[in-house]
């Protein structure tokens, strides 16, 4: 492992075996320094005997010699007799001291004792053989479970099983080769579009393209377009290559409409709309770590789109549903259109301020008259303009045309 650390420790759930005989084992995502991510297995007692050497490996910081300097976050005994119940209600407090743990000055969060714990074993890579009539059971966490919440058990979660819908070749050693028509158990989906999923014995990065729902083809938990759009920063420069993608530098603002679980959201810049990676994207605002930043950097490799997939194979006689470019570009039109008329419609502070003045002026003026009470003199001759004098007889036939004149001294005859 050399200069190595861990940077994150990340408690994923249980796993409920039972071969040779029943056991539960805890599911961590460790995330060293040189950007790598294992999934490794332990059992409480490993981590409960891990920690007794780790406290007689540092007995000041562990309270041993003055309770007062203790450091080391606390960890209970393990019971007589482990079953689903307390397996699951220990999550929280094992969480918490996986992250106060990594929080720990280096001389401990980098002992040897700590990352030797933590690197991949055999077993791991490749796990026992599972029981010839019982399939292992995965539950995942709740993300919103902590400590403080460990009365309130939420039900397990059941990894979701896919199916390879073409034979895929991996790209690095994190990834998986699939062959279509396989199925894979999904431990965690990204929104990068890679999905970390386990086959038999095999576990890595897969494309969430190359996978699709037994259930169906479309995906329930795929959300629905928002016109709205929420801002986003390019972190990474892409050239398009297809038709329906667009073509950005790195630093420019766009709006998302559509994210999609393949990878590949839907943005709009302007009145133009098109795919762009999500993994080159943040949100407008957010500021990232330093480590995740380089991670970031580091994927310079979208996953491939599934419309660029071919000999794709699908158990389900139907297609999934699928947007047009068309379609997105239209609704957002429309939809920046009826903004703009709701902006341009919409008034000022100031000049509302300045109606509702008027409207009180008017009130009071009329509450007035009722009232019989009329306003002083000087008031009322600054608000009328002034009449001029009517002319005389002699002006008015001095100053109109002939025709008018004539009429005028027939009436006055008649």
């Amino acid at each position: 492992m050399g200069d190595s650390y861990i940077r994150h420790i990340e408690l994923l759930g249980f796993e409920r075996r039972f071969f040779p005989s029943q056991h539960y084992v805890y599911m961590f995502l460790v995330k060293w320094s040189d950007l790598s991510e294992k999934l490794i297995y332990r059992k409480f007692s490993e981590i409960y005997a891990f920690h007794k050497a780790l406290k007689e490996m540092f007995p000041i910081e562990s309270g041993d010699i003055d309770i007062k300097d203790r450091i080391l976050p606390p960890l209970p005994a393990p019971k007589w007799f482990d079953n689903q119940k307390t397996t699951e209600t220990r999550q929280g407090t094992l969480a918490e001291y996986c992250h106060s743990l990594i929080n720990l000055p280096p001389k401990i969060s980098r002992c040897q004792l700590l990352l030797s714990f933590y690197q991949v074993r055999e077993e791991d890579e490749n796990p026992p053989a599972p029981h010839p009539f019982k399939k292992n059971e995965t539950y995942l966490m709740a993300k919103d479970n902590s400590r403080s919440n460990t009365s309130e058990i939420t039900g397990p979660i059941i990894l979701q099983t896919y199916r390879v819908i073409a034979d895929y070749n991996k790209g690095s050693k994190y990834q998986l080769n699939l062959k279509e028509g396989e199925q894979v158990d999904i431990v965690e989906k990204s929104t990068n579009g890679w999905w970390f999923c386990q086959c038999e014995s095999r576990r890595g990065w897969v494309p969430a393209s190359y996978l699709e729902p037994l259930e169906g083809p479309d995906e329930t938990e795929e959300q629905e377009p928002n016109y709205a759009g929420e801002l986003f920063v390019t972190t990474k420069a892409y050239t398009a290559e297809q038709d329906d993608e667009l073509t950005l530098q790195e630093g420019e603002t766009i709006e998302v409409i559509h994210k999609l679980l393949e990878g590949w959201w839907v943005i709009r810049q302007g009145e133009q709309t098109g795919h762009y990676p999500s993994m080159f994207l943040r949100k407008s605002g957010e500021i990232r770590a330093a480590d995740t930043e380089r991670e970031f950097n580091r994927r310079t490799t979208p996953p491939p789109r599934r419309s660029t997939i071919r000999n794709a194979k699908s158990i389900h006689t139907r297609g999934r549903q699928r947007i047009s470019q068309d379609t997105y570009r239209r609704n957002s039109r429309r939809y920046l259109h009826q903004r703009g008329q709701r902006e341009a419609h919409s008034t000022p502070a100031n000049q509302r301020q300045k109606i509702q003045s008027v409207q009180e002026s008017q009130a009071n003026n009329e509450n007035n008259n009722q009232n019989g009470s009329n306003p002083p003199l000087s008031d009322q001759t600054k608000a009328l303009p002034t009449v001029p004098p009517r002319p005389s007889k002699e002006v008015i036939l001095e100053r109109c045309t002939e025709h008018t004149r004539k009429k005028v001294s027939i009436r006055y005859t008649i």
